[in-house]
C-alpha cells in the first residue's frame, strides 16, 4: 500500500503521451507481477466466456425479507448486520460493460454476499446498447424501482469499464447523485481510452478522448453529493493510457485506487478490489461521505 503521487500538469503533445502511455504499459507487462497478471487474465477471460450464456438469463432479484434473522448467518455476515443495518441493507447495483452480462460480477457478488450486503443487484443491459445517454437513463429507473420496493432513500453502484460511463453519467448528468452514495468504477474510461479510436461505432466513438460524453462528464458539477471511488490498473489494456481510468473532475469528491498487475476483464475478481470494496461500503455516514480518509493505492 502506499500514496499516489499528486500529478503535475502534462504539457507536451498528444503523440509524445501515447509514447509515454506505450512505455509505460511495456514496463508493466514485462515485469513478474504483470507476467503473473496476464496469466490470471487469461484464465479468468476462458472462465467468463463459459459463464457468459448463464448471465444472459434474468436475475432472481431477492429484497432481504429474512434480513432480520440472524441464525442462518455467518459471523462475518452477523457483524455487518449488528454493526451498521444501513449499511447492510443498502442496495448495491453491478452494472456490467460493453458486449458482456452480470456474469463479470459472480466473484464480486458472492463477495459481498459474504461479507454480509443484503441485496447486491445487477443490471443487465443490452448488448446493442447504442448510447451511454439512454443506458444511464435506464439506470435512473432501475435505480428508483429499487429504492420504492426496498425502502432505502440511496444505493451503491459498482460499475465496470463502460458500465463505470453510464453510472457517473447517470450521477453527475441526471441528477443521480440524489439516490446514489458511493458509485465505485473498475477500469472505466473516464477521460476516454485510445484504441475507441479503432472501433467507428457510435456508442464507442462516446469513449474516445475528447468525446462529446466525456466533454459533458468533465463540465462542472457542484454539490455532487456521491461519493467515488475508481479502481484502475497499470496491466489494463483497454484503457490507453491506463490513467485514464482515474476520476479527476475538481468538483467531484473521488479517491483513485491503483492495482498493479490487473488486467482489465480481471479487475472485478481481484481479491484486493473485492476486500476494498466491501471495506468501502461498510463504511457510510448519511451525507454520503466515508467514515476514514483513504489516499492509497493497491500494490502488487
Amino acid at each position: 500500500m502506499g500514496a499516489e503521487p499528486i500529478d503535475e500538469p502534462d504539457t507536451s503533445n498528444p503523440l509524445t503521451r501515447a509514447g509515454r502511455a506505450a512505455e509505460a504499459g511495456a514496463r508493466a507487462l514485462l515485469s513478474t507481477g504483470g507476467v503473473r497478471g496476464l496469466a490470471v487474465e487469461a484464465a479468468w477471460v476462458t472462465t467468463h466466456l463459459a459463464m457468459y450464456p448463464w448471465g444472459v438469463l434474468q436475475e432472481r432479484r431477492s429484497q432481504g425479507s429474512d434480513r432480520h434473522r440472524l441464525d442462518h448467518l455467518s459471523p462475518v455476515q452477523r457483524g455487518l448486520l449488528i454493526g451498521d443495518i444501513e449499511a447492510a441493507g443498502t442496495p448495491i447495483i453491478l452494472v456490467h460493460g460493453l458486449i458482456d452480462n452480470r456474469s463479470i460480477f459472480t466473484l464480486l457478488g458472492r463477495g459481498l454476499t459474504r461479507r454480509g450486503f443484503d441485496r447486491v443487484l445487477t443490471m443487465n443491459h443490452s448488448p446493442l446498447t447504442g448510447d451511454v445517454r439512454a443506458a444511464a437513463r435506464s439506470l435512473g429507473s432501475m435505480v428508483e424501482e429499487v429504492c420504492d420496493v426496498s425502502g432505502y432513500e440511496r444505493v451503491h453502484i459498482v460499475g465496470h469499464s463502460m458500465g463505470g460511463i453510464i453510472a457517473r453519467y447517470y450521477v453527475q448528468r441526471l441528477g443521480g447523485d440524489e439516490r446514489v452514495h458511493t458509485l465505485i468504477t473498475l477500469g472505466s474510461p473516464h477521460n476516454g481510452t485510445m484504441p475507441a479510436a479503432l472501433v467507428p461505432l457510435p456508442l464507442v466513438r462516446q469513449l474516445r478522448p475528447g468525446s462529446d460524453v466525456v466533454h459533458e462528464l468533465a463540465e462542472p458539477a457542484p454539490g455532487c453529493r456521491t461519493r467515488m471511488v475508481a479502481f484502475w490498473s497499470d496491466l489494463d489494456q483497454l484503457i490507453v493510457p491506463q490513467r485514464n481510468a482515474r476520476i479527476t473532475h475538481p468538483d467531484l469528491r473521488a479517491r483513485n485506487v491503483l492495482v498493479r498487475g490487473v488486467g482489465h476483464m480481471s479487475l472485478p475478481v481481484d481479491g484486493r478490489v473485492v476486500h476494498e470494496i466491501c471495506t468501502t461500503l461498510a463504511h457510510l455516514d448519511h451525507e454520503g461521505a466515508t467514515i476514514k480518509d483513504y489516499k492509497r493505492s493497491t500494490g502488487a
